[in-house]
């Protein structure tokens, strides 16, 4: 129901709000509030793409994005979870060219380079985003079969470098799937959110598939 994404958006905006308004001096717990401010800001757009408001969703999808990136010279080692939040983020704000910018700071950053699964899930997904299919499709395979990676996001991955449109569909489904099977959600929010990065990134391969849930 709408009132239920309402009262989310503004849950969302007061915690962002209170973290600007406590946001430290200290190295260390400022970039822990810096993130903790763009799961808010995230929170919060995607809250507002749920109620139909783009232009407010766009907004802060990019303040989510940006928060990450101001978190991120501070940041511990590995902390890929930040360039993944921020393509992720300008994605579906439908900043293109904001999330290749995010991309080259994910590769220059050292993601294509990184022994952590995280990490190369990063560098998959930049490459990606900078239309590199061959290099993305080398990075994303490794991530198959792997206890640590859900295999459709693997399996996605790998088949939208490869332009496969029948194992893309397999992957994308079971991706949904999985969505709606589960019970808890990044700052609790019930957004499919990975399906629609991902169904973006299909779409400029003539991929997309048409798919219907509540967490659309």
């Amino acid at each position: 129901m709408a009132s239920d994404w309402e009262e989310r958006t503004a849950r969302a905006i007061e915690r962002y709000d209170d973290g600007v308004a406590r946001l430290p001096d200290d190295n260390d717990e400022r970039q822990r509030q810096l993130t903790r401010m763009g799961n808010a800001a995230w929170a919060a757009g995607l809250s507002f793409l749920m109620l139909g408001r783009n232009d407010e969703a766009r907004a802060w999808l990019t303040r989510a994005a940006e928060r990450y990136r101001e978190s991120w010279p501070q940041a511990p080692p590995g902390s890929w979870g930040r360039p993944i939040g921020a393509m992720k983020a300008r994605l579906i704000a439908g900043d293109r060219s904001g999330a290749e910018t995010d991309a080259r700071w994910a590769l220059e950053a050292g993601a294509a380079g990184s022994e952590s699964t995280i990490g190369r899930y990063a560098a998959a997904l930049a490459k990606l985003v900078l239309r590199v299919d061959v290099e993305a499709g080398e990075a994303a395979t490794p991530l198959r079969g792997r206890d640590d990676f859900p295999s459709p996001v693997a399996d996605a991955l790998v088949a939208v470098a490869a332009r496969d449109a029948g194992a893309y569909e397999a992957a994308i489904r079971a991706l949904l799937a999985d969505f709606e099977a589960r019970e808890q959600f990044l700052e609790d929010v019930p957004v499919a959110d990975t399906v629609i990065v991902l169904q973006m990134l299909a779409s400029e391969r003539d991929l997309t598939v048409p798919l219907e849930s509540r967490l659309l």
